[in-house]
């Protein structure tokens, strides 16, 4: 559906202020943006060899409580991976199941100078794949693929085509 709600839930571990920082941002974007109070972590996602926590357990889990007309966005500051390929515990910035109704994005991998600006980026990134966009090969696209580094520096915004998918799903872009 066209201009799904925007849920954001953080989980505990997350300072409110971050938080606070990406709702008032994806209101822009989606006027439709509602906060959750914190939640644990599911224990279930917790990945103990690497001391981390499994992106799509914590997308499993957060689908419970999504429906056609939202997307959860899941945040945490705690480290998450998932599988990638022949690379059973590959980590990550985010994860968003494309199309799906639920997203993770963790600050864990993210430049602490450039925290919010990146956060940012990586949100609307996950966000998109939920909405079904793939990655783009245009390197200043949000959409980019992280393929195992963080460009965020380099990505400017959508690329014309990526925006044009997401005006159609409802994003109010300036």
């Amino acid at each position: 559906p066209a201009n799904r709600i925007f849920v954001i839930q953080p989980f505990a571990d997350i300072p409110f202020s971050q938080v606070n920082a990406i709702c008032d941002s994806l209101k822009k974007i989606n006027p439709k943006t509602i906060l959750k109070t914190a939640i644990p972590l599911p224990s279930t996602a917790f990945y103990s060899p690497r001391n981390r926590y499994r992106a799509d357990s914590i997308i499993n889990y957060l689908n419970r409580f999504a429906s056609t007309d939202t997307v959860i966005i899941g945040l945490t500051n705690k480290d998450i991976s998932t599988t990638k390929g022949k690379i059973a515990d590959w980590g990550v910035m985010g994860l968003g199941f494309q199309p799906g109704n639920a997203c993770v994005i963790s600050t864990f991998r993210l430049s602490k100078a450039q925290l919010s600006d990146h956060f940012y980026k990586l949100s609307l990134h996950e966000l998109a794949h939920t909405e079904g966009l793939p990655h783009c090969k245009n390197k200043t696209c949000f959409m980019r693929d992280a393929e195992g580094g963080n460009h965020l520096d380099e990505e400017t915004g959508f690329c014309q085509s990526c925006k044009s998918f997401l005006k159609g799903k409802g994003w109010l872009f300036k």
